[in-house]
């Protein structure tokens, strides 16, 4: 069985996000996407939050799990028996640093390959970070975000002015 990794903080999951799922999950057997626990970062919904907003608008993926992880992903990947991580890219700016953590990522699990997929072109402005600013101002979100969780999202994020 060919499994990939698809990792990320999904805070929270977009239709970006979403697009690259789909297609990740029709050139492997089974995609787990990862909810990757960062220490460093202050997300605004918790891990359990942001598996529970994959999971419902991912229904229709029946080759996905959803799982999350801290830790050192290729440690994860190893354990999973994986042979791939996807990662989407939007920009040259995401390449860069992409680029750098597929090399090393490389060097720690031979076993494993970084499969890049280009986001759609109507999806490459679009970040967890920016839907976040737009919620938080009251802003709609309908567009950027599964259908499932507009509400959710804008609930808690939208400030009182």
């Amino acid at each position: 069985m060919r499994i990939a990794v698809c990792p990320g903080s999904f805070d929270p999951i977009t239709k970006g996000h979403l697009d690259i799922i789909h297609r990740a999950s029709k050139l492997f057997d089974k995609i787990i996407v990862v909810v990757v626990v960062n220490p460093d970062k202050h997300p605004s919904f918790s891990a359990e939050e942001r598996m529970d907003m994959i999971r419902r608008a991912t229904t229709d993926i029946p080759n996905m799990e959803v799982d999350h992880f801290s830790g050192l992903l290729m440690d994860y990947v190893h354990n999973k028996g994986a042979v791939a991580i996807v990662k989407g890219l939007r920009a040259v700016t995401d390449f860069e640093y992409e680029f750098q953590m597929a090399l090393i990522n490389k060097k720690l699990n031979p076993e494993a390959d970084t499969l890049f997929l280009t986001t759609a072109a109507e999806n490459m402005y679009l970040s967890s970070s920016i839907v976040k600013q737009i919620a938080s101002f009251g802003g709609d979100i309908a567009d950027f975000v599964p259908e499932g969780i507009v509400e959710e999202v804008k609930d808690r994020l939208c400030r009182s002015i």
